[in-house]
């Protein structure tokens, strides 16, 4: 099944549901002009489409390997992302400084969807690379500027980020890598970290890894973490590539998806220790990385939005050619069957992929303008409402959104039947693909922890009641409409909100004495919340759709958000349950009782 960006949608998103229309309006891109938007993403599409999304099972069935040279990846790969390079999308975040074109966060993150649809396993080399753009150019020294971000700007070197280790998955205190100083500036590098995503690869000439360590004095715990800079191969003073250094893959990991990306085992210091260089101050890497990851957690929702629209894509294709049963209501000869989209079931599914894929793509492009507002608001107030408002939404970007992708999978399988379960039609690889989404980048149950015991606290919990506002206005404004469909959506939205408010209450409330009653309800909170924010997006467009009342694509804005509102805002007042029984029933049996 072919994969064409949705590139209408993804406009319309961004224009009239995120946000970026105002970004535009308020000066903080002066030369961001709706042709400009237009003109990228058909461009983008085209890519997308003809180059990347061909060698997506070709990634999923030859797997990259591992040779005394390196990793070789998967047919195709190196082509496609020759391509990449050569048309400049590498450069479309990064600072004109270095090379980059310095567009918004927004924009890049509409074309992360596309690179991750047409192929999530490539896409995941560019995002890696993103991050590291990120972290060095708000910590890195001006000669570590100079001397990487141009090749990393432009794509001709990527990057990787290595936290993890074998006894230190999401819990870093129990990192160990170490980093001996060598008197002259520079580090000396030992350690394994496992997870590695594109630690090696054949696409480029060198991979600059930024590596967490520990310092010979380091205190325990988080506060003793410093990042380096470990370039596979070492940067002569005239930027010439110099001698290999001792920062190698050696064992890639066997995954239930993602094959085509190459997943690393990396050993540093195998011939002694491999030369790196501190980014940042000393014990402070872990803010440092930061910088990139709560960046990457938005990316990784998009990841997730990616997944379900192509997984869509080829489930509503096969509806329209699969032929079984005679559809009460089709016109069908007689003897012969109709398409299996006249069924009603088949029809709820359809459109609870349709709904819950365009709800998440809203999530995460207006989770991206708030980064964007943040960075380059026109004021501080500007910036700092924008700061607040990223914060708030990316736990639910991150979480909700990559648990929609494998939602939205999984009713694709369901869609094709028995074929949806066989390697065949493709269909099964973006369940699996999907499947890791909810895991990196902080598990979605730590992206839950965060909006509950960090996020909604925010300005004693002002910035999470002025989203809520905004909600509510929405719903006020949908409900007091005539046009039936948008009073239905706004009514759902009201309730649903009535049970995001309880439940958030209960959440300020509670956390002030009894902090492990929200950490046992943050989960079911975080859908909740996810749920309503989607449900505002809908509606949003549904408003849009009752002004242009000619406009076919509209009109099934209009009905997509009814369908959402009558089909999955009603959950959420069930949610408020689980969201806020605290902790107790979880507690109840021993670990014996437990095995019983």
């Amino acid at each position: 099944m072919t994969y064409r960006p949705p590139v209408q949608d993804m406009a319309f998103t961004l224009k009239s549901l995120a946000g970026l229309d105002e970004l535009q309006a308020s000066g903080a891109f002066p030369d961001l002009s709706d042709d400009l938007i237009d003109a990228v993403l058909e461009e983008a599409s085209k890519l997308a489409a003809d180059v990347i999304a061909p060698i997506n099972s070709a990634g999923d069935q030859t797997h990259p390997v591992l040779t005394e040279d390196g990793v070789v990846t998967s047919p195709g790969y190196a082509d496609a992302y020759k391509q990449w390079v050569e048309a400049g999308w590498g450069s479309i975040l990064g600072s004109p400084d270095y090379g980059g074109q310095g567009l918004p966060v927004v924009l890049a993150a509409a074309l992360q969807e596309m690179w991750n649809a047409g192929s999530m396993g490539f896409g995941l080399c560019p995002l890696l690379s993103q991050g590291i753009v990120e972290a060095l150019t708000a910590h890195g020294t001006d000669e570590q500027k100079a001397t990487y971000l141009p090749k990393l700007v432009s794509g001709e070197w990527t990057g990787t980020m290595n936290l993890t280790e074998p006894q230190a998955g999401s819990d870093l205190n129990a990192l160990k890598a170490k980093a001996e100083p060598q008197g002259d500036g520079t580090y000396l590098i030992t350690g394994t970290k496992v997870f590695i995503t594109y630690g090696d690869h054949d696409f480029t000439d060198n991979i600059i890894h930024l590596v967490l360590a520990r310092l010979p004095d380091a205190p325990a715990g988080t506060r003793g973490i410093s990042l380096f800079l470990v370039p596979k191969v070492l940067v002569n003073e005239d930027g010439s590539l110099g001698a290999r250094n001792d920062a190698k893959c050696i064992g890639l990991e066997e995954k239930l998806g993602i094959h085509g990306s190459p997943t690393c085992v990396m050993s540093f210091g195998e011939e002694g220790g491999a030369v790196g260089y501190l980014v940042g101050q000393e014990n402070k890497g872990l803010a440092c990385m930061f910088t990139m990851m709560n960046n990457a957690r938005l990316f990784v929702g998009i990841q997730g939005v990616a997944v379900a629209e192509r997984a869509y894509q080829q489930a509503l294709g096969y509806a329209l050619d699969r032929k079984q049963g005679r559809p009460d209501g089709m016109e069908i000869p007689a003897g012969e069957m109709g398409a299996i989209i006249g069924h009603p079931d088949v029809r709820r599914m359809l459109m609870t992929m349709k709904s819950l894929t365009e709800a998440s793509r809203a999530i995460c492009y207006a989770n991206a303008v708030a980064i964007d507002t943040a960075h380059a608001g026109t004021d501080d107030a500007a910036k700092a409402a924008g700061q607040a408002r990223a914060d708030l939404l990316t736990p639910i970007a991150k979480a909700w959104s990559t648990d929609i992708g494998v939602e939205v999978a999984s009713i694709g399988l369901q869609i094709h039947g028995g074929m949806g379960f066989v390697e065949e039609t493709g269909a099964a690889q973006h369940y699996r693909d999907a499947r890791i989404a909810p895991i990196y980048e902080g598990t979605n149950g730590i992206q839950a922890i965060d909006l509950v015991s960090r996020k909604l606290p925010l300005g004693d919990g002002e910035v999470v009641r002025t989203y809520l506002g905004e909600i509510r206005e929405t719903a006020e404004r949908a409900a007091a409409h005539n046009d039936a469909d948008l009073n239905i959506a706004g009514h759902a939205l009201a309730d649903a909100l009535d049970a995001l408010e309880e439940a958030t209450d209960w959440m300020l409330e509670t956390g002030k004495s009894n902090v492990q009653d929200c950490l046992a309800g943050a989960t079911p909170y975080a859908k909740l919340f996810g749920n309503v924010a989607g449900g505002l997006y809908l509606t949003k467009a549904a408003l849009a759709a009752v002004e242009s009342p000619d406009d076919s694509y509209l009109a099934a804005k209009k009905a997509t958000a009814r369908f959402f509102a009558e089909n999955t805002l009603p959950t959420c007042a069930g949610l408020v349950t689980s969201a806020t029984a605290g902790a107790a029933s979880l507690f109840t049996l021993d670990e014996q009782q437990l095995g019983a």
